[in-house]
């Protein structure tokens, strides 16, 4: 008999030499998918977080013509004295959609309110709080700027010129410049669909009418299912929640075959290790083109991805923390991509730590993090505590995802760390 039990590779070893790595896995996921071709035409009200199809230009300049930055006098800059105080004769007003139909000459002012059309001949506007006026006539000093608050035509949009580019996630500034432009629809890409499950016996829907202490011995409430649901709520899909799938092979078969043929990515949770229970797994190599199955990070070690169909499909680990984390890691951007946008990568920035971290070599690892600006400037961060896979509240708790590279083993206090900031993170 052998003194050793022969053990398979598992989540718990140091290094495993056939996991694949984070970095060669987003480009292969990227690279694997193409974005949907399909557009509509919707009115700008409705286009807070759509993806644009096509280009927006602009047909004229914006502001349209010369106007007014701030309430005072225009006034031609030949006006203005080399030194000491001079007196301007008083032309009229230009209000704000209500031009001054005359000419300003030198020596000679007209009152002027915030966005109103400079009049012809003035090029200078002098703020009613640097002058002494009355009805007919204002002072003004040598101390007055030539050309100062004047707005001129096209100084924020020029005819002609590329506004926002395909692919880019409408946010409210863009929805404002369109608006600027006259333009009232625009074109976006079609919303992706998304289908999820959870899986495992384990498993109880929430129900409001049961009692929390009715909670069988070895059941769990179904958190993984409300975490996807938003997360894919944020992204702005079409989310289609299919439940929760049991233990079974055959009922793991159908919710893949359904979900596959209703949606565009297909996303679950549960059921991807090496296990006799872990059915996703088996059913995904039955039905499925699998490009990867186990990465080199922690948490998420089982994270399959593939095709089923038409369909891309990722089996997210049932670990609640591994959920949050495979997700923003490799769904967000591969539903970034798909929807068409351009902007793919995920923000890190540079932090410096203020924990003693230690991990496994040969895996990139997401700790979770609270992040900080100090007195001086300096972004730092500190961990959450510890970090097991299933502490779904130390996600509820951090602000941040603490990356740790595969090669590093420890992190002391002072040492520089990368930071993915959970706004920045979470959202679309």
């Amino acid at each position: 008999m052998s003194e050793k039990i022969e053990s398979q590779a598992s989540c718990d070893d140091a290094i495993e030499p056939h996991l694949l790595p984070v970095a060669q896995a987003r480009s292969r996921l990227l690279a694997a998918l193409e974005p949907i071709a399909d557009t509509q035409v919707i009115g700008l009200r409705d286009a807070l977080g759509r993806v644009l199809a096509t280009d927006v230009m602009s047909s004229i300049d914006v502001p349209s013509q010369a106007n007014s930055a701030m309430d005072g006098y225009a006034i031609n800059s030949s006006s203005v004295p080399a030194s000491g105080i001079v007196q301007l004769e008083l032309k009229g007003t230009a209000w704000a959609g209500q031009p001054f139909e005359g000419d300003v000459q030198h020596g000679q002012a007209v009152r002027i309110f915030t966005g109103g059309i400079m009049p012809a001949g003035s090029d200078t506007v002098v703020i009613q709080e640097h002058v002494i006026a009355n009805d007919s006539h204002v002072s003004i000093d040598s101390e007055v700027v030539a050309g100062k608050n004047v707005r001129q035509a096209g100084e924020d949009v020029q005819q002609g010129q590329l506004v926002l580019s395909a692919g880019k996630r409408l946010e409210a500034a863009d929805i404002g410049v369109i608006a600027s432009l006259g333009i009232a629809q625009v074109s976006v890409c079609r919303k992706l669909k998304v289908a999820f499950f959870t899986t495992g016996d384990e498993l109880v829907a929430l129900d409001e009418h049961v009692p929390v202490q009715s909670l069988e011995p070895g059941k769990l409430f179904d958190s993984n299912r409300y975490t996807l649901a938003s997360l894919l709520q944020e992204m702005g899909v079409d989310a289609i929640d299919l439940g929760i799938v049991g233990d079974n092979e055959n009922e793991t078969r159908k919710a893949l075959q359904q979900a596959a043929s209703i949606a565009d990515v297909v996303v679950s949770s549960g059921g991807v290790s090496a296990g006799d229970a872990d059915f996703v797994t088996r059913v995904f190599h039955e039905l499925g083109n699998v490009h990867f199955w186990k990465l080199a990070m922690r948490p998420g070690r089982p994270l399959a991805f593939g095709k089923v169909g038409d369909a891309a499909f990722f089996g997210l680990p049932g670990n609640p923390v591994a959920v949050m984390v495979t997700f923003l890691e490799f769904v967000k951007p591969a539903l970034r991509r798909l929807s068409g946008m351009r902007d793919l990568d995920t923000l890190t920035l540079s932090a410096v730590c203020q924990s003693k971290l230690r991990k496994s070599l040969g895996r990139v690892e997401y700790q979770r993090g609270i992040m900080r600006v100090d007195n001086t400037g300096s972004l730092l961060v500190e961990s959450t505590g510890k970090q097991g896979a299933g502490r779904l509240s130390s996600m509820s708790q951090a602000n941040c995802l603490i990356v740790i590279d595969a090669s590093v083993s420890e992190v002391n206090p002072g040492d520089t760390v990368g930071v993915q900031p959970f706004r920045g993170l979470l959202g679309g």
